[in-house]
This record gives structure tokens, C-alpha cells and sequence, in this order.
């Protein structure tokens, strides 16, 4: 059911082999252990979501319809999908593609009308002129492999009637237009803008038929965000950039209640089924702590004008809440030198997760932000090639906050993805490709002294990785780590209403965790190039470029509310 043999490559014709290449089955994905029963609640996990007018079921079994190579000569290639096992009365919108070397773990979504009369199974409606599907009225050819060979690649776009929109592409392996009950479009009040994101695959652009084909998600995202990914893919014969408008749309939820999102039994049995393990490096010696004990502990409010800080108590209740941050507070560390060192090494015994919640993609995935604080970032490590030059000052500040975020499908409670933060940066990562701890509990790897977060234990350079120059990221399992599965304050769930969730006070200090500093970047770069082999140096201003900006100054980092992805989707 899943690949096969194939003739055609997508390439120019003196490209094409003779031969045939075998493109293997990618296999499916289930993770580690079998999913719990949760407990009860509303529209979550039942496997169907109303999205007001129309009702969505993810569908995961596929038949492979077409595939073509990725590079030549290679045993990989990638698959475009047809959707399977559909109920009755819900219609395909679109279908599916990946690389043949991942594990088999995408979706796409089928639809009804979720006001049409229901049968016994699925639900059944298609004829009145406003309803929210309507069949297209035919197909455009977007591109097709080459015509001569036996086994070739057809791509059609389906043309919604006026006031409809198409919503994924249609593969044949024949140049006959597919039927115009293959799929349906919907009513473009009940769509999004869509973009394209992570490109599957590229032809060469010196080939004499080039050919794209994207991924695709929402052009808005975020925690209000109402637009929610169909699962299908974009494909064109001219080569573009990412976060491109496309001509298909993704769905919109106008069921404001959102039922599909977990209520908070559900939520704590989550955490406590997914939440990971996070893991410091052997050589840590700037540990996180918990918040209160942040304070506990001498730290200091500093304003704008007065030279003497005022003790933080406990709960952080007398911190300056709300607004935005201004620049005329910040935290610092105790004055005495002592209580400074001790605050510097953190304290794991205390640490802990602390967690925001929020609806991802129109509230058809629960994305579960966790937070770790550590009271301070450890000063950094640079490689110059095969150089590494420990830093003593440079990447150091007071008040590290950093967090990882599980994404969860609203469809199953399966965990979907884990999104790592890499300092300003960081990246989604599939289930398929983490590594697992107890069960469906992921592990998360915190890096030496930047405390950034990684999937898999080794060195990430920040920087240049092409020329091997930048910022390591030392990662490694060891002793010192927190089980955020048990150790987790919830501190967010917007989503449940009022009171269900309080908020600490420290939550709403919307200023500098610490104080602002600033490096003398010329001196330290001088002592660097000083460290390099005279043919491999490089201009000061050329080595600026390479490194971080960081490096070179820093504000005083914010809290957790002052990060765009709090609102908004994480940055990848």
C-alpha cells in the first residue's frame, strides 16, 4: 500500500535512469507506550472536531499514488498519498506527501457539514448552493513528469465554484482528469490564508522541468489564531521562497468554546503522561531553581534612580505588575559576595516546570509551554575550528528563562511534535525523532551555562556551522536533571476561563530579570583573533558577523509573558 517501484524521476531527461529504482515503504509511527484512558471530558480526544459549520476527523491511513526521486542515484525518494478509509458521508480536501526516509506520520483532515442530517455513520450534504462544501468544477494541470515514460506524475489543482476555495492538490498517475467527486472546496468564509512552510522537496533549478513541492499551515498562528492545518501539500513549477500565500486555504474555527481543547483533569494527566525529563550537563554549575526560591534568597529589585535595591518577597507580590517593560526596573543578585555565589549555582532541589497552556492551530492541537528558570547564564564557550576558548564574562547574565513546548493533537491526545529553544532561535522536532524516556515521556537536553534546549545529546554550534566557528552548546545526560512530569506548576490556561488558572505575581512583572550588560566586544575579539592561526584569522568585522549577537551585549532578559510565543506560535 505504501511505495513501490518507480520509472520516473523528476528531473530533465538526461536524468532519468533506465532502470528501476526502488523508493522503500516508509513505516509507520506509534509512540513507545500505548496512550492512557484521560479523563472525561468534553470534545477532547474523541476524535472528531466541530469547527462550527463543518465537522473535521484526521485521517493517518494513506495509498501511495506516485513517487519520484529527491536526488539521483539515491535510494530515497518522495510519496504523494492518497487518503483511505474516509467515513461515510465526510470528503477528502486533499492529499498527502512526505519523504520516503521518515517514518509514515502525517494527517490530513476530512470534512462534513456539520449541520446536514446524519446517518447512522458520518454525516451527508451537498446540494444547496450556500452549503460550506461544494464539489469543484473541474482541474488545472499545475505539472506532470514526463509524458513518455510509463509511470509518470500528474499534479491538478481543483476550480472552486465562485466563492469557494480549494484546499489541497490532487495526484494521478495518468494524465486523466481526476473525477469531480474526488474532493470538495469550502465556503471561503469558512477559510484562512494559507502559506507554504518546510519544503519537501526541489528539482534542480537547471532541470527543464523545475518542481516544488511545500508543506503547508496557516498564514496566522498563534494562540487566537482561528486557522487550522488541512495536512495537504503545495506544489508549483517555479522556484520560490518560504512563507509563500498560496492559491489553497486552510480551515478557520468559528466554535469560539473551543470543545476540542482539554479540560484541566485532562490537562494534568497530559503533563503527567508527556512531561519530560530535562537533563544538565555534567559540568553544570549554574542549575536552575524555582522561582520562589530566586527570591528567597536576597535577589533585588533595582529602579531607575535609586542605588539601593528592595528585597523581593516571597511571592514576588511586590514586583512592578503589567504594562510592558519600560526599562526602569530590573533584578539583580544579592551585594554579598557569598549569598551571590550561591545563588549563581541555583538549587535543583527546588526547580521545577512552570507551565502555560494554550490552543495551537484553531484549537485542533494543545500546545503545553514549560518554562525553567535558572538564576543565572553560565559565561560562553567558543569554537574557532578545532579551538575552543572558554569565555569568563562573555554570555553571562543574571535571570535565564527557557522553555520547550509540547504539541498535542486534540484528535487522540498523541504528542505531535516538541519545539526545542535554541537562545533566540529553535526548531519543531517530530515524535518520530525524539528519544523517550518511561514511556511516552521525552527526554530534553539543556546545554553548559546557555541552558538552551536540544532533542539529542552532543555539541550544536551557534554560529557559523560551514566554517566551524561560533558558540558551542555542550549537551549530555547526567545526575542533575528535573522530572517535570512530577516537579510542574501550572501557571496558564487562558483558554479555561477565568479563576480556573491563577496566575503568580511574579508572572506579571513584565520587566528585566536582570540587568542590562554590555561587553567591551572589541577588546575580547582582539584576544580571539590573537588565539587563531595567522592564514585561518579573520577581520574583526568579518568575525562579528559569526558569532551571535548576544555575545556582544545583552538587556536584561524579560520573563516568560514578554516573550512573542506566548501569544503567538513559536518561532519556527
Amino acid at each position: 500500500m505504501f511505495g513501490g517501484y518507480c520509472e520516473c524521476f523528476c528531473w530533465s531527461n538526461q536524468d532519468y535512469y533506465d532502470d528501476e529504482f526502488y523508493f522503500p515503504d516508509p513505516q509507520p509511527f506509534s509512540l513507545p507506550a500505548p496512550l492512557p484512558k484521560w479523563p472525561q471530558g468534553q470534545g477532547f480526544a474523541t476524535g472528531r472536531i466541530n469547527l462550527g459549520e463543518i465537522e473535521v476527523i484526521k485521517i493517518t491511513e494513506f495509498e501511495s499514488v506516485w513517487s519520484c526521486g529527491l536526488l539521483r542515484g539515491k535510494p530515497k525518494g518522495v510519496t504523494f498519498y492518497r487518503p483511505v478509509g474516509i467515513p461515510e458521508g465526510f470528503h477528502c480536501l486533499g492529499y498527502y506527501c512526505q519523504p520516503n526516509d521518515q517514518c509514515l506520520r502525517g494527517y490530513v483532515l476530512v470534512v462534513c457539514d456539520s449541520n446536514a442530517p446524519k446517518p447512522e455513520v458520518g454525516c451527508i450534504h451537498d446540494s444547496e448552493a450556500d452549503s460550506p462544501l461544494r464539489k469543484p468544477l473541474n482541474y488545472s494541470l499545475i505539472w506532470s513528469s514526463d509524458p513518455q515514460k510509463n509511470d509518470s506524475g500528474y499534479f491538478w489543482l481543483p476550480n472552486p465554484p465562485k466563492g469557494y476555495k480549494a484546499m489541497g492538490i490532487v495526484v494521478t498517475n495518468n494524465p486523466e482528469e481526476p473525477k469531480v467527486e474526488e474532493v470538495r472546496c469550502v465556503r471561503a468564509d469558512l477559510t484562512e490564508r494559507c502559506v507554504t512552510s518546510d519544503q519537501i522537496m526541489s528539482s534542480d533549478s537547471k532541470s527543464s522541468k523545475p518542481f516544488e513541492v511545500w508543506n503547508t499551515r496557516p498564514y496566522r498562528r498563534g494562540m487566537v489564531a482561528k486557522g487550522v492545518s488541512v495536512g495537504t501539500f503545495y506544489c508549483n513549477s517555479y522556484l520560490s521562497s518560504d512563507e509563500v500565500l498560496i492559491d489553497i486555504a486552510c480551515l478557520k474555527n468559528l466554535d469560539h468554546s473551543l470543545p476540542a481543547m482539554p479540560n484541566l483533569d485532562q490537562l494534568h494527566a497530559l503533563i503527567k503522561h508527556y512531561g519530560p525529563t530535562v537533563f544538565f550537563h555534567p559540568d553544570e554549575d549554574c542549575l536552575p531553581s524555582s522561582v520562589q526560591w530566586f527570591f528567597k534568597n536576597g535577589t533585588l529589585l533595582y529602579q531607575d534612580g535609586r542605588q539601593k535595591g528592595e528585597r523581593i518577597d516571597l511571592r514576588g507580590s511586590n514586583l512592578p505588575s503589567g504594562g510592558e517593560n519600560d526599562g526602569r526596573f530590573w533584578i539583580d543578585l544579592p551585594v554579598d559576595d557569598g549569598a551571590r555565589n550561591d545563588v549563581i549555582a541555583g538549587d535543583l532541589d527546588s526547580a521545577e516546570l512552570y507551565v502555560h497552556v494554550k490552543p495551537a492551530l484553531g484549537g485542533t492541537f494543545t500546545d503545553i509551554a514549560m518554562w525553567i528558570f535558572c538564576p543565572f547564564n553560565g559565561p560562553a564557550t567558543l569554537k574557532l575550528g578545532l579551538v575552543t576558548i572558554p569565555m569568563t564574562k562573555i554570555g553571562q547574565h543574571v535571570g535565564d528563562w527557557e522553555h520547550y513546548t509540547l504539541r498535542v493533537s486534540n484528535f487522540t491526545g498523541e504528542l505531535w511534535q516538541v519545539f526545542f529553544s535554541e537562545h533566540s532561535g529553535g526548531r519543531w522536532v517530530d515524535a518520530s525523532e525524539l528519544e523517550f524516556i518511561e514511556g511516552n515521556r521525552p527526554v530534553v537536553y539543556s546545554s553548559k551555562h546557555g541552558h538552551a534546549s536540544f532533542p539529542h545529546p552532543g555539541t550544536y554550534l551557534q554560529g557559523s556551522t560551514k566554517l566551524g566557528i561560533g558558540v558551542r552548546n555542550d549537551v549530555a545526560r547526567s545526575k542533575y536533571y528535573v522530572d517535570s512530569s512530577l516537579r510542574y506548576q501550572l501557571v496558564a490556561a487562558e483558554y479555561l476561563g477565568d479563576g480556573v488558572v491563577t496566575e503568580p505575581c511574579w508572572l506579571q512583572y513584565m520587566r528585566e530579570w536582570g540587568p542590562t550588560i554590555v561587553y567591551d566586544s572589541r577588546s575580547e575579539i582582539d584576544k580571539i583573533l590573537n588565539l587563531l592561526p595567522f592564514f585561518v584569522r579573520f577581520s574583526v568585522e568579518n568575525l562579528v558577523d559569526l558569532f551571535p549577537t548576544e555575545l556582544y551585549g545583552e538587556e536584561g532578559p524579560t520573563g516568560p509573558k514578554e516573550k512573542d510565543n506566548w501569544l503567538g506560535d513559536e518561532i519556527c
